[in-house]
């Protein structure tokens, strides 16, 4: 039986799922950073690290496609990623379950613009991943400009970490990952100077949730993920929002393998979301924007 991504099957599209492992066994995380996550998310950490065959039947016995990229962050830790073509490649083992995004090192400068335009020609890629507090980079770092330019020239997706991370929480000095990189503020400037290219902000973007709600309420391609938090612990003032002037713009998104879908969804039901903005969030808005239908 041929499968394919099949829209009116699905329950739901996760925008954030993480590929922190290689088809070699190499983790895309140092063991101090992951040892620290899993404690920060209480994962238990031989649920830590799913291999993307994992991933892709986890998500297909859901009913549910994931998007799955892994973060290239080399240069300022030392660590290589997961590659991004192993994560396109298990797209095509599960089509009906996987959306493939990549992530590219701003670092790479003029290098990694020509891997955005390969991956995303060659491989089907979708979008790809900032992490700058992993990167170590501000967003409006000209540095990061020639990725940014080919990401908009082909037309895909750039995915920005914001706010608190757990990667390196609890760890001496953070396991080194410095906050202040992950302001939403400093994405205004790459909406601003890239105004063609689709931007997603990942994570309720504590403690700058208002600088997120401004900049996607002032930016028409710029989109919320509502990953990384369970849903209880959402601000009030995103709720407001995803409820009403966000609500075509906001995304379900968990951050798997940290958080689970079931255990998303679980708390996502008891939010006071209006019965016609959930599937808006769950499904439709996430459909428009990857190009679905």
């Amino acid at each position: 039986m041929t499968r394919s991504l099949n829209l009116d099957e699905l329950v739901a599209i996760d925008v954030h799922t993480h590929a922190e492992v290689s088809s070699s066994g190499e983790s895309s995380l140092s063991k101090e950073l992951e040892e620290a996550s899993a404690d920060y998310f209480k994962v238990a950490h031989e649920h830590r690290k799913p291999t993307l065959d994992e991933i892709g039947a986890y998500y297909r016995s859901l009913k549910m496609a994931a998007v799955v990229f892994t973060v290239d962050a080399e240069a300022a830790t030392g660590t290589k990623p997961v590659p991004n073509e192993e994560i396109a490649e298990s797209a095509l083992r599960y089509p009906d379950a996987i959306i493939p995004f990549a992530s590219i090192d701003p670092a790479k400068g003029k290098a990694g613009a020509r891997q955005v335009r390969r991956l995303v020609e060659e491989y089907g890629v979708r979008g790809f991943k900032f992490h700058p507090n992993v990167q170590a980079f501000f967003p409006n770092d000209r540095m990061a400009y020639p990725l940014y330019e080919a990401i908009e020239e082909c037309g895909a997706i750039s995915v920005f970490h914001t706010g608190q991370t757990g990667i390196g929480a609890g760890a001496p000095g953070g396991g080194g990952i410095r906050l202040k990189y992950s302001n939403p503020m400093f994405v205004d400037d790459v909406a601003v100077d890239f105004p063609g290219m689709k931007i997603i902000l990942a994570h309720p973007s504590f403690p700058w949730q208002d600088e997120a709600l401004s900049v996607a309420t002032h930016k028409p391609l710029v989109y919320i993920d509502l990953s990384g938090w369970s849903p209880k612990y959402f601000p009030a003032q995103l709720v407001q929002y995803a409820n009403s002037l966000l609500q075509d713009k906001v995304l379900f998104g968990t951050d798997y393998p940290l958080l689970t879908p079931e255990r998303w969804l679980t708390d996502f039901d008891k939010l006071p979301i209006k019965d016609s903005v959930r599937p808006k969030i769950l499904k439709d808005n996430a459909a428009r924007l990857l190009g679905l239908g």
